[in-house]
């Protein structure tokens, strides 16, 4: 397994796997978390979920009687633990965002910097593309998508030269036609950017376009229900957005013992290793006795 998950060791210590157990990998992606997981799980269960079916592929390398895959949203996951016969478990992992291997495979659409399609999808057969959302979404609305979720202070400007654009029937149909449009818009003479100027406005069509926030709310309530006592959660955020849902979720269950007073971050040698790590806010809690 060449791909190494953020945190991974700060996240399974907190998770506290016990032998026997049942856990939930809740955002299985390349399988990093998963295959950790194994290693210390005994004779438990793993039931690992994805909304991306390419995932499938790397499930089925790992060759396990003991993980149990399933092709769906987190947002699903009651239905999913009914299906597969589980009541409660003893731990949910939850590592949220747009993974490694979304991001490198150029033709989903989720990079600024790799010519794509505008499809952003997760689950790539299912739902609005980025583009259907971009050619139908009022200016009103596509402002409302660029500052609420990407906290982009110019939303509205953005939002009426597209819909000019898309009036004039030259609305972008690529990613970097689109960073192209975004970053022409933002343009500041003389000023060197950290990141694109497209970041923000690409991180808020594709929330939009999947859902996420809703989507966390729901997983995480759902998981909080299904753990037993003394089970655990726990969540790893690259954005402000889904920490504060994580955040907010946690401290308002009476339920929950929190575990992170403040959210463990990378230190200096993962973020020099892995820039996407810079980001990363880790939580946790676990279910108290009632």
């Amino acid at each position: 397994m060449t791909h190494v998950p953020v945190l991974l060791e700060p996240a399974l210590e907190l998770l506290a796997i016990r032998t026997g157990g049942v856990y939930v990998d809740a955002t299985f992606g390349a399988g990093g978390h998963s295959a950790a997981i194994l290693e210390r799980l005994g004779d438990g269960r793993l039931i690992a979920l994805d909304a991306d079916p390419s995932a499938a592929a790397w499930a089925r390398a790992i060759l396990d009687p003991r993980l149990t895959f399933v092709n769906a949203n987190f947002r699903e996951l009651a239905h999913v633990l009914d299906r597969c016969g589980v009541e409660s478990v003893d731990g949910v992992l939850f590592d949220l965002g747009v993974s490694s291997m979304q991001f490198d495979d150029a033709e989903r659409g989720f990079s600024v910097g790799k010519t794509a399609p505008l499809d952003m999808r997760m689950n790539p057969h299912s739902g609005r593309s980025a583009y259907d959302v971009l050619a139908t979404a009022s200016e009103g609305e596509l402002a409302d998508i660029f500052f609420l979720y990407g906290e982009e202070r110019s939303a509205r400007r953005i939002a009426h030269v597209i819909v000019e654009r898309r009036s004039a029937g030259a609305l972008p149909t690529t990613t970097t036609e689109f960073a192209s449009l975004v970053s022409g818009i933002l343009h500041r003479p003389g000023r060197r950017e950290r990141i694109h100027p497209a970041t923000r406005v690409f991180q808020a069509l594709r929330i939009a376009v999947n859902d996420e926030l809703d989507s966390l709310r729901d997983g995480l309530n759902v998981a909080i229900d299904r753990l037993r006592v003394a089970g655990r959660v726990v969540a790893m955020s690259f954005h402000s957005l889904e920490d504060r849902i994580v955040k907010r979720t946690f401290r308002g269950d009476s339920r929950l013992e929190i575990l992170t007073k403040k959210p463990l971050v990378p230190g200096n040698r993962e973020m020099s290793e892995n820039p996407r790590a810079r980001s990363v806010k880790l939580r946790a809690a676990r279910r108290k006795a009632s």
